[in-house]
């Protein structure tokens, strides 16, 4: 985590080519008291290269190791299939959480991104207020270990379109 005077930011790397998605999540982790420091790519391609630290994303410190990727599918150039199993098989990488951040209802979807070790599979939630549950749930497991004392996390069962990608 990168330190900020006292206080530590935890990063959220979020894959997602759409601009109207990127501005939703944005304005969600805005809408609630967190040390999270977001950081937006457009691409699975785009998504390796600031992980791999290559091109615009070469120095660490400007683009430091996220806590949690938050990761689209469907995306041009790299999907978030392809991205996927990229981080999984390296071994630099395979260690970092990722949430599936989706349209896609698809089963087959689900049982690819779990049996490749996605962490959470979300389908995107339609309204504004399980958007923030669900960035809250997620700024809550793997990006701020403070965040349960600052803000309370809904009641299981409220947040719907959420489901654990891995095998239990």
């Amino acid at each position: 985590m990168e330190k900020t005077g006292s206080q530590e930011k935890g990063t959220i790397l979020i894959a997602e080519d759409d601009f109207d998605d990127r501005l939703l999540l944005e304005m969600a982790f805005c809408a609630f008291e967190n040390s999270c420091e977001i950081r937006f790519v457009l691409d699975g391609e785009e998504l390796m290269e600031y992980l791999n630290h290559r091109g615009p994303y070469e120095d660490p410190r400007t683009s430091p190791r996220p806590e949690l990727i938050l990761l689209d599918l469907n995306m041009p150039k790299k999907n978030g299939h392809q991205a996927l199993l990229e981080i999984r098989d390296d071994p630099l990488l395979k260690e970092i959480p990722v949430a599936i951040w989706t349209t896609s209802r698809s089963e087959k979807d689900m049982l690819f991104c779990r049996n490749i070790g996605a962490d959470q599979f979300l389908t995107k939630p339609s309204s504004f207020a399980d958007v923030v549950a669900a960035v809250k749930m997620l700024t809550a497991l793997y990006a701020d270990p403070e965040f349960s004392q600052k803000a309370p996390l809904p009641p299981e069962g409220e947040t719907p379109n959420i489901a654990k990608a891995s095998p239990t």
